[in-house]
């Protein structure tokens, strides 16, 4: 039987086996299923020759029982509701696994921005915004860059929105640029936090990390930055990375300049050169026999049909839904260590909340004080995990690190709605 892959089908089985697990409230359970709102709005954009183009674009939240929803915006050309749907139940787990007061959110527009230039860029993201700006705000919903959006486009939409209610409200959007009021730290958060849950992990399974080597599957911001900073902290050897195109394998570790130098000239990290790189594609890249697999680009890419030729000790899901429910449980049976998304990329929204704090309080850290707190959170909930894990282990029931970060979320989130008498 052919695997589903449809990424809110997939976001409502791992909150099913979650339910069944720690026998949620069938209440509960029927208002989690589902985002409790729903924007689907038209984009009517002036191109460049003067002709004006209409645009698909959405704005999901799913729950809000802890505080406004929070999420990023996505401008790709294969997005689709049910991928908004997905992110945004997977940022409501995150923002509760987190225990920071916020519910979980999501956004997108069909399109494709590598063939904008920056003024039709900047018309859409205005576009956007004035279509959703009575549905968020720093109370409401708050946004935040993830695929193809940048901070200067955040910065865009932040001016939109200030045009719409006519006065500043900085903590409308995350993600921003410094100069209008972003978070120093909040570049590398994402990643940061990966490193932070990776060190614990490392930890956990007595493992070496100077010894170790890597493979990182995306070469985006958080791609890039968990290149950087698994060699700056820990000394690892990063072997492998790949983009979009395909990727470079080479076992005497890998040169950023090198790669960004191959980037900027062809298009693509594949066409890295040195003494013993050779070219591989994003599945064999999954594949290598590496210690640390660290999938950083989009849903779907270790599945049943793939799981068992994964072979890294540890995997460290910086990307969103990069690993299907049944290729979980075949990761699980082979004894290793899969720590799942809303964990292990929960620095981004973390350094999103706390430059939500500095923009509603007024006053701003600076990046080793953001660093030490979001290193505090997301260490507690690493281990707050492992413990709900032994948790179970000592009931006799075996469950893997996804589910047990499943039912701490869930729980937070459910306890959140009963208190409120949704239920």
């Amino acid at each position: 039987m052919a695997e589903e892959l449809n990424p809110f089908k997939i976001a409502q089985e791992q909150l099913d086996k979650a339910a069944e697990i720690m026998g949620l409230d069938k209440q509960a359970h029927a208002i989690l299923r589902e985002p409790r709102r729903t924007l689907i709005v038209n984009l009517p954009v002036k191109m460049r020759d003067g002709h004006t183009e209409t645009f698909t674009g959405f704005r999901v939240q799913y729950n809000d029982a802890r505080g406004p929803a929070k999420g990023g915006i996505r401008f790709h050309p294969a997005e689709t509701i049910d991928t908004v749907k997905a992110l945004s139940a997977w940022m409501t787990w995150k923002c509760s696994l987190a225990d920071i007061p916020l519910g979980g959110g999501k956004g997108g527009v069909i399109c494709d921005p590598k063939k904008f230039n920056e003024t039709e860029l900047e018309n859409l993201a205005r576009a956007y915004m004035r279509a959703i700006a009575s549905f968020v705000g720093p109370d409401k919903d708050i946004p935040a860059p993830d695929v193809y959006t940048t901070p200067q486009i955040m910065a865009w939409m932040l001016d939109e929105y200030t045009r719409v209610v006519g006065h500043n409200d900085f903590g409308t959007i995350t993600g921003k640029p410094v100069e209008v009021w972003g978070s120093e730290g909040r570049m590398d958060s994402t990643a940061l936090g990966g490193m932070f849950v990776m060190r614990e992990a490392a930890k956990s399974l007595k493992m070496n990390l100077k010894k170790s080597t890597v493979a990182v599957q995306g070469f985006g911001n958080a791609g890039k930055f968990a290149y950087t900073l698994s060699k700056k902290m820990f000394g690892s050897k990063v072997v492998a990375i790949s983009d979009s195109e395909g990727g470079v394998y080479d076992p005497d570790g890998l040169d950023l300049q090198k790669l960004e130098e191959a980037k900027a000239e062809t298009g693509s990290v594949k066409n890295y050169k040195s003494k013993n790189a050779k070219a591989i594609t994003n599945e064999k890249l999954l594949e290598l026999d590496v210690d640390v697999l660290i999938p950083a680009a989009i849903e779907n890419q270790i599945r049943k049909d793939n799981a068992d030729d994964i072979k890294a000790k540890l995997i460290l899901e910086l990307a969103n839904g990069p690993i299907t429910p049944d290729a979980t449980d075949i990761l699980f049976e082979k004894r290793a260590m899969d720590l799942p998304d809303f964990l292990v990329n929960s620095g981004g929204v973390i350094g999103s909340y706390f430059e939500w704090v500095q923009n509603i309080s007024g006053y701003y850290w600076d990046t080793n004080k953001f660093h030490t707190e979001l290193d505090k959170i997301i260490t507690k909930s690493f281990r707050d995990t492992v413990a709900t894990q032994k948790a179970y282990a000592a009931k006799k029931v075996k469950i893997n690190e996804r589910m047990a970060a499943y039912v701490i979320a869930v729980d937070r989130v459910a306890k959140a709605m009963k208190a409120r008498g949704w239920y």
